[in-house]
């Protein structure tokens, strides 16, 4: 066996799993990589994974594993930066264990994130969420869940796995309501309830008459609903949405798109962004910049404070609805 195999199998046993207590889902993402790249190796030059020495796997490889990443699977520049996110991780530690393979190690060290364009957070109007939460047939049970789940990730802005890891016993309806969830990074949090929301939790829990450990959004056989099934009703339900407000056909509204609804309520509230980092569990305030950005009122209004000299402030409007027709012509 080469010195490449035990290494990697300490990297997931030593440093992932003992050294960083990394989560499961840490350890998932990095282990698909790796297997990714392996696979990869394997197919360039012909040696089994398990023979793979460092020299074999150096920065010129690599590099065309990232291409083959973005190019031939035609994954997101997102995706190709976690790919090699986890490369790197394996080699910084490698690094610590085989100093004779420093120089490659730091070749490897170097090949840069890519740089790629931040588009706008998609986010629903007030109309939009009224047609949305109105779109499941809630006469069925099947509707009645999907519209307390829909109700409860656009209040607490929960993440996809944090809303389908919810369980009954995640709910507090008494004073001071709240829905308490473990997020990103291993963190509990308590985002709190509208009375809006503690109304329909109330009739689903007692409808559901779940164990405190069952899931707080079951499917039919009792298990936690699947992230897919999640992203599916939110399309089925933006599908029958947009039959009455128009403006949803030309939005993709995923579970992240009602997160970030959720977000901007609170921004157009008036909220400080240093609370709403609080609320979405985010790392760090930066996270939470990208909603002032997409806040055109906010920016409406700091226009309006300002004016040209000798000229009442203020955002010009046309004079003539015809008129300005006639200009743009």
């Amino acid at each position: 066996m080469s010195a490449l195999a035990p290494t990697l199998e300490a990297f997931f046993t030593e440093r992932l799993a003992h050294q960083r207590q990394a989560s499961p889902k840490t350890i998932s993402a990095y282990r698909d990589t790796l297997r990714l790249l392996l696979g990869f190796v394997q197919l360039r030059i012909g040696k089994a994974p398990s023979t793979l020495d460092f020299a074999d796997v150096d920065a010129p490889l690599i590099g065309a594993f990232l291409e083959y990443v973005e190019h031939d699977r035609h994954n997101s520049v997102r995706t190709r930066n976690a790919r090699l996110a986890a490369i790197h991780s394996l080699f910084r530690f490698a690094a610590l264990r085989h100093p004779e393979h420093s120089l490659l190690i730091q070749r490897v060290l170097a090949i840069p994130q890519k740089h790629f364009d931040r588009a706008m957070v998609s986010f629903l109007t007030g109309d939009e969420i009224e047609a949305l939460l109105a779109s499941p047939d809630r006469s069925g049970w099947i509707g009645r869940r999907d519209h307390a789940l829909l109700l409860v990730a656009l209040q607490t802005g929960l993440r996809l796995s944090e809303l389908i890891g919810l369980r009954c016993s995640d709910v507090v309806l008494s004073t001071g309501a709240h829905v308490r969830c473990y997020g990103k990074g291993r963190k509990e949090r308590c985002t709190p309830l509208t009375s809006q929301s503690v109304a329909v939790l109330r009739v689903w829990l007692n409808e559901l008459k779940g164990a405190p450990t069952d899931p707080l959004f079951p499917n039919r056989r009792g298990d936690p609903l699947s992230a897919d099934a999640v992203e599916s009703l939110v399309t089925k339900h933006t599908s029958t949405a947009s039959k009455h407000c128009p403006s949803l056909r030309v939005k993709h509204v995923t579970p992240h798109v009602l997160r970030h609804t959720s977000a901007m309520l609170l921004r157009q509230g008036g909220v400080d962004t240093s609370v709403i980092a609080l609320w979405l569990g985010h790392a760090s305030i930066e996270s939470t910049q990208i909603y002032l950005h997409a806040d055109l009122a906010l920016k409406e209004r700091a226009l309006a404070r300002t004016a040209p000299v000798s000229a009442m402030p203020g955002r010009y409007r046309p004079p003539d609805t015809l008129l300005a027709f006639l200009d743009s012509l």
